[in-house]
């Protein structure tokens, strides 16, 4: 199972993934997650990648690149492996082919999670984070049983800089001329599945379930 989720932000592909490799035990890359600790912990690449994410750009492709690779070297990933957040252009995909050929490998799904565009501005534009634990909670969706602060540890919630609407906005326009062409490049290849990201969490998971069984890889 070599999967990649595709979709512009906030249409639940991270959270799709992250549900799909617990239930079939397989590693999740998530370029995000990586990033966003390198930012907490203040790395060279943390640094270099902050000035990115607050303005709502795409990372370099050399920094990206390297992190899949060493991800992708990894003996966890030998019997498959949930791409999220990567590629994200049409380069990084052919690099990401060149990496999977070189290792004799192919990549098996492209599932691309889609939601009206104004859905994703309130999701992302309600999102609050607890900048002490990580937890995640939204205004409208889950809302805090205190008004602003975190349920796990009391922590002050807090908007991330990448969260409002400002950047939002940009990040969707990034998406739409940078990483939506690889709709086009994974459908010409006939790899790409559409899943509709509407709804519950759970029926949006029984739709990526329901399309793993018809192509044999569930």
């Amino acid at each position: 199972m070599r999967l990649i989720f595709l979709g512009a932000p906030g249409v639940g592909k991270g959270t799709q993934a992250e549900l799909i490799a617990a239930k079939y035990g397989r590693p999740k890359i998530s370029t995000g997650d990586i990033l966003r600790e390198a930012v907490r912990n203040k790395t060279p690449l943390g640094m270099q990648a902050k000035a990115c994410m607050d303005g709502g750009q795409l990372v370099p492709d050399s920094l990206v690149v390297g992190i899949v690779k060493e991800k992708l070297a990894q003996p966890a990933c030998a019997k498959g492996f949930l791409l999220d957040g990567f590629p994200r252009t049409v380069a990084q995909a052919e690099e990401l082919a060149a990496m999977l050929k070189a290792g004799g490998l192919r990549l098996d799904r492209v599932i691309n999670v889609s939601v009206p565009r104004e859905d994703i501005v309130r999701r992302l534009t309600g999102r609050r984070s607890c900048p002490k634990c990580q937890a995640v909670f939204h205004v409208e969706f889950a809302p805090p049983k205190r008004a602003e602060h975190c349920d796990r540890c009391g922590s002050e919630l807090v908007q991330r800089s990448d969260d409002t609407r400002e950047t939002v906005e940009n990040r969707l326009a990034v998406y739409e001329s940078q990483t939506a062409p690889l709709i086009a490049y994974y459908w010409q290849r006939g790899q790409l599945s559409d899943i509709d990201g509407t709804g519950t969490v759970e029926q949006v998971q029984q739709r990526v379930v329901e399309l793993l069984s018809a192509n044999g890889l569930a």
